[in-house]
């Protein structure tokens, strides 16, 4: 079921294919507008504020004559383990150090989604905590050499192989993980832009 709202326009800066997903899913259009910004946050930084600070700093690529009447919508999505941020994995070798990591812990996913709507900042954030049974390394090598997960955070998607084989517990939200916590979203928008039309 599409929601209309005839006066704004939601622009999605991600080029994430299944954040875009979601938000058709949920019924929302949006515009794709990604602009490249260099993913560098202070060091002293922990978890959840690293995410922010990312959502929050792409949003900054963007004037307020930029949008218009429209709602921006940037986010960042981290794997926090062993008070370390596990972003993106280079190669084939760093995406196998992560995964052989988070074999058999406990790791968290965090992510902000920043909201910009006429000069205001709106952020919401989502924690989850997913636990990993012991993988061997041919599951590892299975996993790396037939999904490729180097646009992932964790070098893993829970959705795919090695999230059906290999998580035993997840506490919170499984679409956070994914990469958008979408009750939250959705929640957030209608706040912003009050009840859509159903077409």
């Amino acid at each position: 079921m599409p929601l209309h709202y005839p006066n704004h326009k939601i622009i999605l800066a991600s080029g994430s294919p299944r954040r875009k997903k979601f938000f058709e899913d949920m019924g929302f259009t949006v515009d794709i507008q990604v602009r490249e910004v260099e993913e560098v946050y202070p060091h002293e930084l922990l978890a959840q504020e690293i995410a922010t600070y990312l959502a929050e700093l792409k949003a900054s690529a963007f004037s307020d004559k930029d949008l218009g009447n429209a709602v921006l919508i940037t986010s960042d999505t981290i794997v926090w383990h062993k008070e370390t941020a596990l972003g993106k994995p280079k190669d084939r070798e760093e995406a196998k150090a992560m995964l052989s990591s988070l074999s058999g812990d406990t790791h968290w996913v965090y992510t902000a989604v920043c909201f910009t709507y006429q000069g205001e900042k709106i952020l919401c954030n989502e924690a989850t905590e997913v636990t990993f049974t012991a993988l061997s390394q041919k599951e590892i090598n299975y996993y790396i050499d037939h999904y490729k997960p180097y646009d992932k955070a964790g070098a893993y998607g829970i959705q795919e192989w090695l999230g059906l084989i290999g998580i035993s517990r997840i506490e919170g939200s499984y679409n956070n993980v994914v990469g958008l916590p979408t009750q939250k979203v959705y929640t957030t928008l209608k706040k912003l832009l009050g009840e859509a039309e159903y077409l």
